[in-house]
């Protein structure tokens, strides 16, 4: 089975977690609270490994960890 690599976008995120101390289950909670979706482990991992297509949660992690376009 072939593992999935990051996106530039999900290296990003992994990235400012790690600097900011914060967890992923933190930016769960964080997206949750700003986009009203309904979102998990499994949509995050799908989305910053790019088998998941989402503006608005994508752009509402931008915002929560300050990630430029």
């Amino acid at each position: 089975m072939r593992k999935r690599m990051l996106t530039p976008f999900g290296l990003s995120v992994k990235t400012k977690l790690l600097k900011s101390g914060q967890t992923q289950e933190w930016l769960i909670a964080q997206a949750k609270e700003r986009t009203g979706m309904y979102v998990d482990s499994s949509n995050l991992y799908k989305l910053m490994h790019g088998q998941l297509n989402s503006e608005k949660l994508e752009s509402a992690i931008r915002e929560i960890l300050q990630i430029p376009v």
